[in-house]
């Protein structure tokens, strides 16, 4: 048997920009994990784990579960991997051996909220196939097959950043370029040391989601009909991803805060953003934390001052639902 884990991912900056030739910073929450496990059986099979079996002890459990895991399992979402993963395989030349095998996956990943749980389920089991397989695919490309597993095969519109944070893991600066892009078939990635960050907070909500491929449906139409508020946007997220990295290479944690409220502040000019999320983002600066959407909606992410910050941050945040952590970041 092989397994692997993917994690969660938190948009730092940049984000939504990196569908569009821009630039961001995000970084992996260990906190919540995708974990896949492949052993050898006599057929191919994906097995879902009861969270993703139709059955359910109401209505109102049904209800419930729906609204938050969403309408769509991970059973789908391996089955268009394998596709393009032998697609990969196919065209590089890579002969597979005939070994047939189970795939089994679990995940604590909220959905829909934003935090790249059905990317995470595809890396770790892309990470399980090329160990099963004894291929080799180099991260770059690794982040394109896992993209294209959701934008080619599943009709899902996304970009790189969520498969470029799970695949090199850490805090992770991408420059997606149309020089890079054209040139080379993806962006320039570079690590960053975690220790450059502020004290950061993830929080989220689970009656909120809204699901990333709604969400983002309605701009990439305005963008692709050259709508000028939406051009300068995605420059405008570009910019500030870039003036972010170097705020943390100089350590000036003052202006790294400023651009994560500019990156939202931006976001809600362009996005028509649900109440319920502006309420986050409107109860954590209150407080005097900074505070942007971690993805596309449902959770957001920010800074504070201290250990009592900390505190008020979250029961200020507790009171309208939302949970608070603080990531450990590697």
């Amino acid at each position: 048997m092989v397994e692997a884990k993917a994690y969660a991912r938190v948009g730092l900056l940049g984000n939504p920009s990196d569908g569009y030739f821009g630039k961001t910073i995000a970084f992996v929450l260990q906190y919540f994990r995708a974990h896949v496990r492949l052993y050898p059986s006599a057929r191919v099979e994906i097995r879902p784990p009861k969270a993703d079996i139709p059955v359910w002890q109401s209505l109102e459990d049904l209800r419930r579960e729906t609204r938050w895991r969403g309408y769509y399992g991970g059973v789908r979402i391996i089955q268009a991997l394998l596709m393009r993963f032998t697609d990969y395989c196919s065209d590089q030349g890579i002969a597979l051996s005939a070994r047939n095998f189970t795939i089994e996956y679990e995940s604590n990943i909220p959905q829909r909220l934003g935090l790249g749980g059905s990317s995470a389920i595809v890396t770790a089991a892309l990470r399980v196939l090329m160990k099963h397989f004894e291929v080799d695919i180099p991260l770059p490309i690794q982040a394109n097959v896992i993209l294209e597993t959701e934008t080619k095969e599943l009709g899902v519109t996304a970009g790189l950043q969520d498969r470029v944070a799970q695949v090199y893991e850490g805090l992770v600066y991408m420059d997606f370029s149309k020089e890079h892009m054209e040139r080379d078939g993806y962006g320039a990635y570079e690590k960053l040391d975690p220790d450059l960050l502020p004290n950061i907070y993830v929080a989220y909500r689970s009656n909120m989601s809204e699901g990333t491929e709604v969400f983002h449906n309605n701009i990439r139409a305005r963008y692709q009909a050259g709508e000028t508020a939406v051009v300068e946007a995605m420059q405008s997220w570009a910019e500030i991803a870039e003036q972010g990295r170097r705020a943390l290479i100089s350590g000036d944690a003052a202006q790294f805060s400023q651009l994560l409220n500019a990156n939202f502040d931006l976001r809600s000019q362009i996005y028509k953003v649900h109440p319920g999320n502006q309420e986050m983002v409107k109860v954590a600066r209150q407080t005097g934390a900074t505070a942007k959407f971690a993805g596309s909606g449902g959770a957001i992410v920010g800074t504070y001052s201290d250990d009592a910050h900390l505190r008020m941050l979250t029961t200020k945040l507790e009171e309208i639902g939302v949970i608070v952590i603080t990531p450990i970041l590697e």
